[in-house]
């Protein structure tokens, strides 16, 4: 049977949470050669790299942050052992690891992920942001419990997991408010010439837009693209130009970025799915999720 030094564990782990072996060391009363020396043992013993150097920081590989949240949750659990040993409460909730498309709006993911926080007994939300083949990769390691993605799994993943359709959403045209007023005359046939920002070529909403558009037989002027939808409002909220969201969200978008709608259209949809391991929804938090999404988020 392998065994596991936990005493190198930690140095690492101790590492990872300082960023540098001299913190490390200072919090852990050791010298540096000596921690250093123990993490390289760690990583020969496991066979694997953990961190990689970015100017005077470690940053964990990607096995890196496989092992340390490992150790995070070995080393949560020690703490909560000593906590029940001595008559402390421990108040340790439940996780929910949740991968986020970096593509699906910042104020979709909330409204989507909103329940879990009023949920009894208390889940602890831990949410990570990538690109989707890289998350389903770490679904299928268990290291998610769940990926929210605005498509299924492509085709050309070979990752053994399951589709789980939230709901989809109309989309809504936002603009500055006296850009608004011009451009909402003859809408949506104003938009031809018009200066639009829109998501990067690699996104379903971006195909379904184009093709609406060339449909309309409108050619508005792409003045940039933007893979981060957050960033993609921030502009718009400047005046650069026309963008869209899904109509789901249109008042929180008002809102936010003090923009008015221009038009709205469902001839172009945005679908989000919850993507698992298993066939049916099990975690509470994730059935959570989906119900309240579909009941009152995705209700058309």
């Amino acid at each position: 049977m392998e065994w596991l030094n936990y005493h190198h564990l930690l140095y690492f782990w101790t590492v990872a949470k300082t960023g540098t072996v001299t913190a490390a060391s200072k919090e852990l009363g050791l010298t540096p050669p000596t921690v250093s020396a123990q993490v390289h043992q760690l990583e020969e013993a496991l066979g694997e790299q953990l961190f990689t150097k970015r100017g005077r920081h470690l940053v964990l590989t990607d096995m890196g942050k496989v092992v340390y949240g490992y150790a995070d949750e070995i080393f949560g659990l020690g703490r909560e052992l000593m906590d029940t040993l001595r008559g402390r409460p421990t108040g340790r909730p439940a996780r929910l690891k949740v991968g986020i498309s970096d593509v699906v709006p910042k104020l979709i993911t909330h409204r989507i992920l909103e329940p879990v926080l009023d949920l009894d007994p208390d889940v602890r939300l831990v949410c990570r942001e990538g690109k989707t083949q890289h998350l389903l990769a770490e679904l299928a390691t268990h290291d998610l419990d769940v990926v929210l993605a605005d498509e299924p799994i492509p085709s050309s993943v070979s990752v053994k997991a399951y589709n789980h359709l939230l709901g989809s959403s109309g989309v809504t045209f936002f603009a500055t408010p006296e850009r608004a007023r011009k451009v909402k005359r003859d809408f949506p046939k104003s938009l031809d010439g018009v200066p639009v920002l829109l998501p990067t070529e690699n996104t379903p909403m971006r195909r379904s837009l184009e093709a609406w558009l060339d449909q309309q037989g409108i050619r508005p002027q792409v003045v940039a693209e933007f893979e981060d939808s957050a960033l993609l409002k921030t502009f718009g909220e400047h005046g650069a130009g026309v963008f869209i969201s899904p109509t789901a969200i249109a008042d929180a978008v008002c809102e936010r970025y003090a923009v008015k709608i221009v038009g709205q259209t469902d001839e172009v949809r945005e679908s989000f799915y919850l993507i698992t391991v298993h066939r049916r929804l099990k975690h509470p938090a994730v059935v959570a999720i989906s119900d309240q999404a579909k009941q009152r988020l995705f209700m058309s």
